[in-house]
Parts: structure tokens; sequence; C-alpha cells
């Protein structure tokens, strides 16, 4: 399949559990995900990608999938991605709406480099099964990045943590969706719900939760986090002189907790304490939101959200 085919992500270990109807946890349940993405090939493809992003793809197996962010000059998030290094190119799996941007900032860089940078969003379609084990043709306890056939489709598919608990994205050509769906286990949910879970476990969506223009570190995708995204060890990439700094002095003034209200509250809106701003929520979904806060705020306190009164919960760092 052109735009797919298998790496494997970085441990993107549980934060939290969120306890899901017995129902459907017993055939496992799937989700739609709003997607668009890249398809970059060429003989410079792994170096050129790898000079772009934070996290090592250079280094990673083929197949592999390694999670990544694109980071501006300032060191904040332009966009978030999920990269896949194969045979043959790297797929960059992201939101929707992503990347015509990525796109466009990709072929800025493209000078003496080998590449060519395709867009194939209108091509592939993606959902997440959670949790995965019983998906036709997945091994649970092979590589993160596996490609196999499902319904007649080559499909490709990587184990991906999106709900505190990993699963696994499932990419597919557009023109086979009917035949490839017909054949996932469980029940499909709506999208409402994974985000209900990964609120629960303290997983951010970097675009749902409004959190791009951020610095990783403050939106848990450090070390540590509950979305690793980042290798202090790979060399030099856009805003990598930002991220050895962080790294170096520690000192970033926010980082990633929950929230729980009643709500609703938008992504993206402020999040107060005594009448001070001390920070921005994600989308509101199931108990609350996740949240970027300061990090003087402590476990329990109490902070309006949009004018919704919430409480924040600190997200413990892994190990």
């Amino acid at each position: 399949m052109a735009g797919l085919a298998g790496l494997r992500p970085s441990d993107l270990r549980p934060a939290f559990h969120m306890p899901r109807p017995a129902s459907r946890t017993l055939g496992g349940m799937w989700t739609r995900i709003p997607s668009s993405s890249l398809r970059v090939t060429g003989a410079d493809r792994v170096d050129f990608v790898h000079g772009q992003m934070t996290n090592n793809l250079r280094g990673a197996p083929t197949p592999g999938l390694v999670p990544c962010a694109f980071l501006n000059v300032r060191g904040q998030i332009e966009q978030f991605a999920r990269a896949y290094k194969r045979d043959q190119d790297v797929y960059l799996h992201l939101d929707a709406g992503q990347a015509t941007a990525l796109s466009a900032r990709l072929r800025r860089y493209i000078i003496f480099d080998q590449v060519e940078v395709q867009d194939v969003s209108d091509d592939l379609r993606t959902v997440h099964v959670w949790p995965g084990t019983d998906l036709p043709g997945w091994h649970p306890d092979g590589g993160d990045a596996q490609t196999f056939t499902l319904a007649g489709s080559t499909v490709l598919a990587g184990r991906v943590n999106r709900t505190g608990t990993p699963g696994v994205d499932l990419h597919y050509l557009a023109r086979h969706e009917d035949e490839v769906l017909a054949t996932l286990p469980g029940a499909a949910v709506p999208l409402t719900e994974l985000d209900a879970a990964r609120v629960q476990a303290g997983m951010p969506d970097i675009t749902r939760d409004a959190l791009t223009g951020t610095l990783p570190q403050e939106v848990g995708l450090d070390l540590g986090g509950p979305l690793p995204a980042i290798s202090y060890r790979k060399g030099c990439y856009v805003g990598q002189e930002i991220m050895a700094r962080l790294e170096a002095r520690g000192n970033a003034r926010y980082h990633l907790v929950r929230l729980t209200g009643e709500g609703p509250w938008e992504a993206g809106a402020e999040v107060s304490a005594d009448g001070k701003v001390v920070g921005q929520a994600g989308l509101h979904a199931g108990p609350g939101s996740v949240a970027r806060v300061r990090k003087e705020l402590t476990e329990g306190s109490a902070v309006t959200v949009g004018g919704h009164p919430a409480t924040l919960h600190l997200i413990h760092a892994h190990a």
C-alpha cells in the first residue's frame, strides 16, 4: 500500500486507567480518527525527515514508528505526527487538516535533498482499534508497526496509545473502507468516547486540545511524559537549541495536568486561579480535560475554566 507500511512507536505507557463497559471491552472497540497524511520518498527521505523532527527516526528499526513534533525556531510545536519508517518511504500520520502546512514546511527545506513529498490524505483512512489484541492479522507480540492483509487489502498498523492503554492505529485505502470496517472486532464507538478515555488517562491530543504553539515539555511530550516524542541525543533539527537548553536547565514553567469539572469548556480556554490566568485547558470530554498550567499549582487546586469550576490533578511522570 503506497502510503502505509510499518514502524514501531516508542513505549507510550498509561498514566491512568479508565474502566470500560464490559460489553464493549470483551469484543474491543474501534473509532474513526480524523486524519491527514504525507508520504515522503527518495534516497534521502529518512535523513531529511529526521533532520526536521524532535525524535530519532534514523535510529528506529525498519519497519518502525516514532511519535514526533515539528517545531519552529522558538521550540514551539507546529505539528505533531507519528512517523512510520518503511523500506520505500516515510509515512507521516497527522491529525486532520495538518498535512498541508507540514508539506509546505518540508518543501521549504528541500535544497539538494533527493526527496519528494506527497499529500495522501484523500487516499487513506484511519481507525483506532482499542485494545486491538483481537484485530485479524495483528500480532500483539510483534513489532510496533506491522503491515498485513485485511479484507483483501494491504493495511498498515501501528501500536499507539490514545487512551492510557496501547491500541492499534489501522491505516487503509479509502476505497476499501467498507470491506475493512466489516472485519473489525467489537463495536464502533464515537470519537467523544475515545476523548473521554484519554482525558481520564491524562493523554494529550496536540491538535484537538489546542496545544500547538506550546513547548513539548509543557504538554506531556518530554521523556517520562504520557506521550514521549523527543530525543535529546539525535542531533540538530529546527528548535533543537531550545530543547537542549530546557534539558540542561529543566526550567519549563508549565506542565500537563488533568482537570475534572462538569464544564463544558472549549479547547484553549483560559485556566484561572485566584483571579490570575495560570494556563489553558484542552478539549472538554467525559470527566474534564487535560490542561497546560503553571507548575506551582498543587494537587487538588481549585481553578476556573471559562467560568466553570474545576479541580486540578497531577499526572505523575513515567519511569
